[in-house]
């Protein structure tokens, strides 16, 4: 539940996961944890930094690190999936060659841009030993926060009676409520 994922991430000294909305419940995390984001190949994770802000502004007390895939062989793509999940199967073969032979995806406005969609829903295979150094240079570089003066506090109350609620709003939008 909803509820059990924000206890859980309480007391979690570290968060890994994929660029996405779910890096959102690093609001939840306590003071010192460190925020792992993974990137998938020819993402760059200077152009897309909304959780590494989220995990700097004053009082959050977060240790971001970010993680990108530099191996095009640990990736899977899904050329033939539906466009909004990335698929680039309806778009001229000269576009769909163009996309599958970027290695890096250029800066655009969010978030219908094909190569973007195409990468971003790409699958990973993560490269244990280039992870584990990105974690341990994170580590070595970890403040202490026993040392740090405390500017303020953004970390939300209590989270009581959490509600997670959708609901089809017409055949391509979705409402997702969270209370």
């Amino acid at each position: 539940s909803f509820f059990n994922i924000i206890q859980v991430i309480r007391g979690a000294s570290m968060l890994v996961s994929m660029h996405g909305a779910q890096l959102i419940t690093s609001l939840f995390l306590p003071r010192g944890a460190v925020v792992v984001e993974l990137f998938p190949f020819a993402v760059n994770p200077e152009q897309y930094t909304p959780y590494k802000t989220l995990a700097s502004l004053p009082g959050m007390d977060l240790h971001y690190v970010s993680w990108r895939n530099m191996k095009e062989e640990n990736t899977v793509t899904h050329p033939n999936r539906p466009w909004e999940q990335g698929g680039i199967s309806h778009l001229e073969k000269d576009e769909q060659e163009r996309i599958l032979a970027s290695k890096d995806v250029p800066r655009h406005l969010c978030c219908r841009n094909p190569e973007w969609l195409f990468r971003i829903y790409q699958d990973t295979l993560v490269d244990i030993p280039s992870f584990l150094s990105v974690l341990r240079d994170a580590m070595k570089a970890k403040p202490n926060l026993k040392k740090a003066k405390i500017a303020s506090t953004v970390h939300p109350g209590r989270v009581r009676e959490a509600r997670c609620q959708t609901s089809v709003q017409t055949s391509n939008e979705a409402k997702l409520t969270v209370s």
